[in-house]
């Protein structure tokens, strides 16, 4: 059984979104975690106007996984950021990246069409580890 003594939201009513996510220790033989949702929210920086997207995270474990629960409650807190697509796929992955430290991330969001225009940005990051 993995140590999930540094889990703090897993379990717990939280009614707020949370700076980061939270890690378990990563199980042998895991090579690839995905996860999707389509409900990402943000703010746009110029016209306030919300934007609606779909977010793919991908990473390769080294020591850590992240906790499913956490990375939830981190996205809710872009709800009210004024945040451009490109800018919050790479916040994402770097998030990833400093608390996972994962061999590797990549992290394709798609935002709804506003205007009849649909952003999609990609942000990948890989360890320094050899």
């Amino acid at each position: 059984m993995s140590d999930t003594s540094a889990l703090t939201v897993l379990g717990q009513t939280v009614q707020h979104a949370i700076a980061h996510v939270e890690v378990f220790p990563a199980p042998a033989h895991v090579s690839s975690v995905t996860f999707t949702t389509d409900e990402l929210s943000s703010i746009c920086p110029v016209t306030q106007q919300p934007d609606i997207a779909t977010v793919v995270i991908e990473y390769e474990p080294n020591e850590f996984c992240i906790e499913s629960k956490s990375l939830k409650l981190y996205l809710w807190g872009f709800r009210d950021r004024a945040v451009f697509a490109e800018a919050l796929a790479a916040e994402i992955a770097a998030e990833v990246m400093e608390t996972a430290k994962p061999y590797a991330v990549r992290v394709h969001l798609t935002q709804r069409p506003r205007g009849g225009i649909e952003v999609s940005a990609v942000a990948e990051m890989f360890s320094d580890a050899d």
